[in-house]
Parts: structure tokens; sequence; C-alpha cells
């Protein structure tokens, strides 16, 4: 596996269970999953800030956030 493409995090096994009961109902991989909701989150915040999701994410990934 590519260490520059993908990282491992540690979640608490309650929540694994959450995810992967969803992951099992709407038929995606934990990694799809986790992709789609932080896509969503990252579509509200960049709203919220009135801007477009890549700009606040330019701001987001150099530490320009509040």
């Amino acid at each position: 596996m590519d260490i520059n493409k993908f990282k491992s995090v540690a979640v608490r096994k309650a929540d694994y269970d959450k995810l992967k009961a969803l992951c099992d109902a709407k038929f995606r991989s934990p990694a799809s999953m986790i992709a789609k909701v932080l896509d969503g989150y990252l579509d509200g915040l960049a709203k919220r800030e009135k801007l477009s999701k890549e700009t606040f994410i330019k701001k987001l990934l150099n530490g320009k956030t509040k």
C-alpha cells in the first residue's frame, strides 16, 4: 500500500460498528462512506463561509481558517 495515498485512523469500536452498519445498508466501503460524509461536511462549511468548496479546502489545508 502506498503510504503517501492512504493513512490509518483509530475510531471507537461503537463508532466503527455504526459506520459498518451504515456501509452495509448503503453498499459502500468504509473508506467511501467516510469520503462521502467528509465531502458533505466540507460543502456545508464552505457555504457557511460563502466560499467555493475548492477555495475553502485550500484555505483549510493552508491553516487559514477560523
